[in-house]
């Protein structure tokens, strides 16, 4: 049967508009060095309390800070829902996928002192990666059906060469072919199958990943998967440290994000830890868990207090307190959009940057107006990501503001990630 779409005259008059706006250069988001109306500001609380009386959210912190002050800060709800005890403002949340950001950020600290370059092959710290071969599934045909019909047959997965070598900068843009096999379906996912058996270091787990094949050539497709994994290895490998050992000693500790880890072993610290609503209690390893593996893509914890020198130092642009993270070059390359319109990467459903944004090393980059009507909020150039337990951090450095939410919610998060982000932008005013 033949299907057709058809496209509204309006959605189609709106799409068409804001190509014609992106592709004349017309600005978009909130005029430049707006202010946030702190009453406007407000309405933060009401959404978030419903949320967490509707029960879909445990609790959260949110954090909004422009020209260097707090404008908004504010704890709601339980931090652990058996027990009853309140949110507070010393609450430890896992952060899971915005530790991607931390682990760039090391890369790049590397990059600066000549000990990384972007354009190295992976294999050159990690040697079994140059065995790597692509998984390319096709059907395997097993003969003709009772009525003469060609029969398809199972599915078979065939390995191919790599038509270029995975550099470190696939790595950082998430284009190395490396995938996660937690969703989405097919062969080469099913050969990520018992990928976190047992316990392992960063190395081994390296090896693991040098052993199944990739789901794309490098450089061809924005695939989400365990690429800042390898990225901790590298860095690892570069700096003679663990992974941990060298942010905190470079970036950590010097920032001011003490509680910012892996695992959490001090009881008093245990005890802080933001704990998700029942259904949200899933079986796999946590920062709870002391294991050896610290995975640079998804393994640590983090505070308000430490993200509120994060941020501050992000929007900085790579400094704070009059010491540099990373140099002016360095920080306009991290957070340029390197994956858009000529660059030859591909896109899916599973494209987690969303409407409007490019890429960068390790940040969603908002690089257009996006297709979406109305136009998603945010400013041009703004630096984000969020993870899934609903930790989320937007950069703004247009308007001079940074904002984090926390909370431990995965399956409640994003309607309270966008809810804010709207309100936020809703309140600035010129």
């Amino acid at each position: 049967m033949t299907r057709i779409f058809v496209i509204l005259p309006a959605l189609l008059a709106a799409i068409l508009s804001s190509a014609s706006a992106l592709a004349d250069g017309a600005p978009f988001g909130p005029p430049p060095g707006a202010t946030l109306s702190v009453e406007k500001l407000a309405s933060i609380d009401g959404f978030i309390n419903g949320e967490v009386e509707a029960g879909r959210v445990p609790g959260a912190i949110v954090l909004i800070q422009q020209h260097g002050q707090p404008v908004y800060f504010k704890c709601f709800g339980k931090r652990d829902v058996d027990s009853g005890a309140p949110m507070t403002a010393d609450a430890i949340f896992p952060i899971h996928s915005v530790t991607k950001t931390i682990t760039s950020i090391a890369a790049l600290m590397l990059v600066d002192r000549g000990k990384i370059a972007l354009t190295d092959p992976v294999s050159k710290y990690i040697p079994s990666f140059a065995g790597m071969k692509v998984g390319v599934e096709r059907q395997e045909a097993t003969g003709k059906d009772p009525i003469g019909k060609e029969d398809s047959g199972k599915p078979k997965l065939d390995l191919v060469p790599l038509r270029r070598p995975i550099t470190v900068a696939d790595l950082m843009l998430q284009t190395s072919g490396i995938t996660y096999g937690f969703y989405g379906q097919g062969l080469v996912k099913a050969a990520y199958d018992g990928i976190y058996l047992g316990d392992f270091d960063n190395a081994q787990f390296a090896e693991r990943i040098a052993k199944v094949p990739l789901a794309e050539q490098p450089g061809t497709l924005w695939d989400y998967g365990h690429s800042a994994d390898i990225l901790g290895r590298i860095v690892e490998v570069a700096s003679g440290q663990s992974l941990y050992q060298f942010e905190k000693d470079n970036l950590l500790d010097p920032l001011g994000m003490t509680t910012t880890r892996f695992f959490l072993t001090d009881p008093a610290e245990r005890a802080r830890y933001a704990t998700p609503l029942p259904r949200d209690r899933h079986v796999e390893r946590n920062s709870l868990d002391v294991t050896r593996w610290e995975s640079g893509g998804g393994g640590m914890v983090s505070t308000i207090a430490d993200f509120a020198r994060y941020g501050q130092m992000l929007l900085n642009g790579g400094t704070l307190d009059g010491r540099t993270y990373l140099a002016p070059k360095t920080f306009a390359a991290m957070t340029s959009d390197h994956i858009g319109p000529g660059t030859g990467v591909a896109r899916n459903i599973y494209y987690y940057p969303g409407d409007g944004f490019g890429y960068g090393y390790g940040f969603g980059i908002r690089s257009n107006p996006g297709v979406n009507m109305p136009t998603p909020p945010g400013s041009p150039g703004e630096i984000k990501w969020d993870s899934a337990s609903g930790v989320y951090i937007v950069v703004d450095r247009a308007e001079d503001l940074f904002f984090v939410v926390m909370q431990n919610s995965p399956s409640g998060r994003i309607p309270v990630i966008t809810a804010v982000k709207k309100i936020i932008y809703d309140a600035l005013e010129k």
